[in-house]
């Protein structure tokens, strides 16, 4: 499906047209606007023509005013007007990376929209910095609110918050004053997200703080503790290592997962081969201990109650629990028949 009604390759030729041989070459190397569309560097057209860096930055600027101030330029303005029109449906503001490959798949085709946002003073660039992507705007004010948005958006993120898309989407409209019904989109929240260098999302599609091992996946224990979390229970390492070969497309050796989960504090050996993760509230522990402890923290208990705790902290059998429980030496059974410390 085409986003665009002209074509870009056919607009350029028109509004280079008056340019000097020179100044068309310079041109069309800087924005890549032939051959495989490589864009090149003040540096490589300066070799070119033997002539330095800042005199290839002239002879730029130079013919991008002259352009500018052509009837060709101005007779193209419904092309400009095309592309206003188009970033408006797409919100206002919007990241490069994604505007472009929306308008087109074709690399050079994309050079050349690239060209026409930079010549056209309806288009403001945002260059990238510590927060956001580069990202062209068409709107100061919406573009104000979506940038203070996202970063208040970050501002209430945890480190370790992993959230599902519809409910971050929510989050971002919270955050987001103001703004008239035409914007509260689904798919528009997800370009302007998009911008944002400081939250992301993961291989499952839960968003979070770019820098978490949750989001930026590193290695087989960030892979492994994703496929847990969604599993939500104890899987054996085996298990782990299969589910991520499957989910991520990562093949997983058992032994390497079971070497990368038992140096990790995020996941607690719970049986034998078994693994939960930490934040369940699994302790590490021989089953007299974890009894132990459930008894000092909670007071007398039934039988029944004992297993019930102890199974939601570690995985073990019935009958071990059972069989630990009965020995007298640290157990022991009080005139009400609850179980307290001996």
């Amino acid at each position: 499906m085409t986003t665009i009604s002209f074509k870009p390759k056919k607009v350029t030729k028109k509004i280079t047209s008056n340019l000097s041989p020179r100044a068309t070459d310079v041109i069309m190397n800087r924005f890549g606007l032939s051959g495989l569309g490589e864009r090149k560097t003040l540096e490589e057209i300066g070799k070119k023509y033997n002539i330095t860096r800042e005199r290839v930055r002239q002879v730029e600027d130079a013919a991008i005013s002259l352009i500018k101030k052509s009837d060709a330029y101005k007779n193209e303005q419904a092309v400009f007007n095309e592309l206003k029109s188009l970033m408006h449906k797409l919100g206002s503001v919007v990241a490069e990376h994604e505007l472009l490959p929306y308008i087109s798949k074709d690399k050079t085709t994309q050079n050349h929209i690239h060209f026409f946002l930079v010549l056209s003073d309806a288009f403001k660039k945002h260059r990238e910095d510590e927060h956001f992507h580069t990202r062209y705007s068409v709107d100061d004010e919406i573009a104000d609110k979506v940038h203070d948005a996202l970063r208040k958006l970050y501002g209430g993120l945890k480190d370790e918050d992993l959230i599902p898309e519809t409910e971050m989407i929510k989050r971002f409209f919270d955050q987001l004053k103001d703004v008239s019904e035409e914007y509260r989109d689904e798919e528009m929240a997800k370009r302007w997200l998009s911008m944002s260098k400081t939250i992301a999302k993961n291989g499952l599609g839960e968003w979070g703080k770019a820098s978490s091992p949750n989001v930026r996946t590193r290695g087989v224990k960030d892979y492994a503790f994703l496929v847990m979390r969604r599993h939500g229970s104890p899987m054996h390492f085996k298990e782990v290592a299969d589910s991520i070969s499957k989910t991520f497309g990562k093949k997983t050796h058992y032994a390497t997962c079971h070497n990368e989960l038992i140096k990790d504090s995020r996941f607690v050996l719970v049986g034998r081969g078994m693994y939960a993760l930490a934040e369940w509230g699994y302790k590490t522990g021989i089953a007299r201990e974890v009894i132990e402890d459930i008894l000092k923290r909670e007071g007398p208990m039934t039988k029944d109650d004992v297993v019930s705790k102890v199974m939601k902290e570690r995985y073990f059998k019935k009958n071990t629990i059972l069989v630990n429980l009965a020995n007298p030496k640290y157990f022991k059974k009080n005139k009400a028949g609850l179980y307290v410390l001996a």
